[in-house]
């Protein structure tokens, strides 16, 4: 198997170390452009794979074409690419919001997949949810390649893409977001910044590692915790009285609702 990855950003050298780290291919079955000439250059040097000088040239010969850009930029390159594939080539994109029909369309192509992994496939602790047209006979293949960067979810109806968008997609920030403001109030508290970064860190990692290795609901594990008249349960008070359900589910709503928006670019 051969990959071409256009878009050398983020998740494009997390498709690349995953990859590679998972001993899929080697450096010189993956070919990558970017038109930022220091992405490329930084990837050519630390993992060595094979920098194309344009996106035509990148996907020539290849088996799996991966489109890693940003939404603002999918019409420009498919334009580009459009009746340039070979008919046996897989296009798998991970623009968000863009519907496996805009793909069809505009690439003029039939084998497409749509994925949303997110940012923790840097260190191949992602999860993806992808979806494919019925011309994709090698699922597996791709299965494999979306596997590179952790966990992945096949599903037969599209309307799930931008729900995960939403939830896993978006999810790390809004994670990260509440992180922040653990680490911050404790330095409030008078916790030195390093300290209070590994206390919540651990205590986030950890948290999420009981509840994947117990199975048990996340209320179920907050009751165990949460004693009569204790600190969590004033604490809880306080997130409740907040209205912290809602605003986090207000938050996801909306990130859905704007990768639907998304989904509007046309091919």
């Amino acid at each position: 198997m051969s990959i071409a990855i256009i878009g050398g950003g983020v998740m494009g050298s997390a498709f690349v170390q995953g990859i590679l780290r998972q001993g899929l291919l080697s450096p010189k079955e993956i070919q990558v452009y970017d038109p930022v000439a220091s992405r490329c250059t930084f990837l050519r040097q630390e993992y060595g794979v094979t920098i194309a000088p344009s996106n035509l040239k990148a996907i020539e010969g290849v088996e799996v074409v991966v489109l890693a850009i940003k939404p603002q930029n999918l019409a420009e390159v498919m334009a580009e690419l459009r009746g340039r594939l070979d008919s046996e080539q897989v296009v798998l994109s991970i623009v968000a919001g863009a519907r496996v029909e805009t793909l069809r369309s505009g690439l003029g192509h039939d084998k497409v997949v749509r994925a949303m992994p997110n940012t923790p496939g840097q260190i191949g602790q992602g999860i993806t949810m992808w979806t494919a047209t019925d011309k994709v006979t090698n699922g597996e293949k791709v299965g494999a390649i979306l596997g590179a960067l952790g966990q992945e979810i096949f599903v037969d109806d599209e309307k799930y893409l931008d729900m995960a968008t939403a939830v896993s997609g978006s999810g790390p920030a809004f994670v990260l977001l509440v992180m922040e403001a653990f680490i911050d109030t404790a330095v409030h508290l008078g916790i030195p910044r390093d300290m209070a970064t590994q206390m919540v860190v651990e205590t986030f990692v950890g948290t999420g590692r009981l509840v994947q290795q117990t199975g048990r609901h996340p209320v179920e594990l907050r009751n165990m915790v949460t004693t009569p008249g204790g600190t969590a349960a004033e604490g809880l008070y306080q997130l409740e009285s907040g209205g912290l359900r809602a605003i986090i589910g207000r938050a996801i709503v909306a990130a859905y609702e704007k990768s639907k928006g998304l989904g509007e670019i046309k091919g």
